[in-house]
């Protein structure tokens, strides 16, 4: 028998802290209606239960700040639709949310290419985050896909460089950093759109070039590992 709302709303009030519900506001994270309960010990209580998709729909509807967060590590996304995914994301209301449901829930979806071009290009904050927090994402757990399919969002990462908000600007170089740090060729494309953004009369986008340029200037760290996963990736076809 599947855990109940009214059990996993129990945990929430037992398990939540007040210090850890003053942490949110240190982190910059609006949640008036929070518990305080760490992510880690969300993660292992999402461990240690099955994918349940009804759970995770009472969950959400609570509107309760960890509630959402496990929502997003509980549900299945294999059953997750396009209508649960534009809901959601007109929910966010803070970063926090935003790329936990991401991260957890969203990039494991077979909609996420999808969904991922079309939130990068939209206007909300905060489904315009998540559009550039699925990149970062992808590109984090995909060790063996061609390069092409992630050279073709630069143009978006240049696009989402002109936004003026400062939530939506830190997920941009969030994904363009992490593009670069995927291949030699990311390496190469990124740092080039880097340096033409850190050129650009937009006081934002010259941000995240420069951010970008930070990252990638550090040397070889990023050029390195882009390196190695190549080597991954030719390593994995001969395999198959």
């Amino acid at each position: 028998m599947g855990t109940t709302l009214d059990e996993t709303m129990q945990w929430l009030e037992r398990t939540g802290t007040a210090r850890q519900k003053a942490e949110l506001a240190r982190y910059g994270i609006d949640a008036p209606k929070a518990f305080g309960v760490s992510v880690g010990a969300l993660l292992r209580y999402a461990k240690a239960r099955p994918k349940d998709h009804a759970l995770a729909a009472a969950l959400w509807k609570t509107g309760w700040y960890e509630a959402r967060l496990l929502a997003a590590m509980l549900d299945d996304p294999a059953q997750v639709t396009r209508r649960q995914m534009d809901a959601w994301s007109r929910a966010f209301d803070n970063w926090g949310v935003c790329d936990t449901v991401v991260w957890h829930l969203f990039d494991h979806t077979p909609l996420a290419w999808e969904k991922t071009r079309e939130y990068a290009a939209a206007r909300p904050e905060f489904v315009k985050r998540a559009g550039f927090a699925m990149i970062a994402g992808r590109v984090a757990r995909d060790r063996t896909s061609p390069d092409r399919p992630y050279l073709d969002l630069l143009p978006l990462v240049e696009r989402g460089a002109l936004d003026e908000r400062p939530l939506v600007r830190k997920a941009v170089s969030w994904a363009l950093r992490r593009l670069g740090g995927r291949s030699p060729a990311l390496f190469a494309a990124s740092t080039a759109l880097a340096k033409r953004l850190a050129a650009s009369a937009d006081a934002g986008a010259r941000w995240v070039g420069a951010d970008a340029l930070r990252a990638f200037g550090k040397g070889q760290p990023v050029e390195a590992r882009a390196k190695k996963a190549a080597a991954r990736k030719k390593a994995a076809k001969k395999k198959a």
